[in-house]
Order: C-alpha cells, then structure tokens, then sequence
C-alpha cells in the first residue's frame, strides 16, 4: 500500500528489503541520507514524507517516495481505535519519531534483528545549524535569547533521545556528522547496497554566514549549550 499524501516533516526509513531502521536525527544531514537511502528501498519498505521542496528533489532523482507510513489499524490498540474515532486521525510514523516508539510499533523480533543507525553532530555547531535555519533572512532573533528558549530542549528530544531509550544507546552505529564521507561509505558496505549511497544537498542553502561557530557564541552560550548537551558530549568527545 502506497501512502502518497504529504502530511508534513516526517521522517524516517525502514527497510525490509535491506533489513535496517534509518532514526532520524534533526540536524545531522537526515534529509540527504534519508533521501540517498529512499534509492534501494522496496516496495513493503516504510518511506515517510519530507518537505515539499525535499520531495521534489527525490522525485526528480527517480528515488521512491512516500508509502507505508500510515500504521494498519490491524497493530491498534483498543485505545488507539478509540482514539482514532474521535480525531479521525491515523496512526503513522512521524518526524524523528523514536526508537522507544518505533520498537513498540515495530515489535521485538524486527528491531532485534534489523540494523538500527542514525547521526549525532557537534552541539554547538548542531544549534548553530538549527539557528540559521529556522531564521533564514535578517534581521534575526537575539542568538542568546534563542538559546535560552525551549527550542533546545526539543533540538535535545530529536537528537539524543531518538537513538537512546532509558539514557541506553539502542542504535547499532550512532555516526557522526563531522565524519560523514566515511560514514556514508560504512554504512553502505554494511548494509550491502549494490554501490555507494550518494548524498544530495537538501537543505545547504539557506546559510549564507560561514563563520566557525566558536567565532560566534559568547561563554555564556556556550556553557549553556554545554549543559543542555552534557550526555552527549561526554558520550562522543565533542570539545568547544
């Protein structure tokens, strides 16, 4: 069954052809691997839709699109069916959805023996990215005050908490933006896709500031990105 509506930024891949669970991050290249990845996939393989712009993109690429994304009311729960019958909405996979609700959704024997990956990056240089692209044009916000603000926090829920359930790792690989050419070529050897994944450039231009992140946040933004971002530094190495 082929789902073709766009129903906003959701995103992520599973593939039963290939036997993988792509977890979407936010701001670590998702887009452009998710696309990449929408190449090898099969017709029983969950796509869920991007943006519109994205999406041309992939069409225009000859890559599949949506399908499958909407869960079968044959998995709903009791709940779920009741729940459906008041919003007359379906249950689907969403925009950096994570693995906690994945694995329920899923079942223990496809997440157990399907290859679970997903990107992690920078978080100074991370929110820096989120920053210039949620205010693309002049005159923008306060830095700091963007920083101070909830949108961290959330940045924090579609990054560390996708890949992780009860603060354990649950990918299999968690790659790591700042090395993506060698990640792109691991991932594809791993997964035995018959060449090389190939990474368009989804979302590179809307930045037209280039300075090094250091160059830009003050201590104080620093150390409060620190903070926010602790688990993850610790886990990976990250220095300012």
């Amino acid at each position: 069954m082929h789902n073709q509506e766009h129903l906003g930024l959701n995103s992520m891949i599973i593939s039963h052809k290939y036997k993988f669970i792509f977890l979407k991050t936010e701001k670590t290249a998702g887009t452009s691997m998710e696309i990449a990845l929408s190449r090898f996939c099969g017709e029983q393989d969950i796509i869920t839709p991007i943006t519109p712009e994205d999406e041309i993109m992939r069409r225009n690429l000859g890559y599949r699109g949506p399908q499958n994304y909407l869960i079968p009311f044959s998995d709903y729960s009791f709940g779920d069916y009741l729940c459906f019958l008041v919003k007359r909405e379906r249950k689907r996979f969403y925009n950096h959805i994570t693995a906690r609700e994945v694995k329920k959704i899923i079942g223990d024997q496809i997440w157990d023996s399907y290859y679970k990956f997903c990107f992690e990056r920078n978080p100074w240089d991370r929110v820096m990215s989120l920053y210039y692209w949620r205010y693309k044009h002049e005159p923008r916000p306060d830095l700091s005050r963007f920083i101070d603000s909830k949108r961290l926090v959330s940045l924090k829920k579609r990054g560390y908490a996708v890949y992780t359930i009860d603060d354990n790792i649950v990918a299999d690989r968690v790659c790591l933006f700042e090395n993506l050419a060698n990640e792109v070529e691991a991932i594809s050897g791993i997964l035995g896709f018959p060449e090389k994944l190939k990474l368009p450039r989804a979302k590179s231009s809307y930045r037209s500031d280039k300075r090094h992140y250091r160059d830009i946040l003050t201590n104080s933004d620093k150390k409060k990105i620190e903070q926010i971002f602790s688990k993850e530094i610790a886990l990976f190495g990250y220095e300012f």
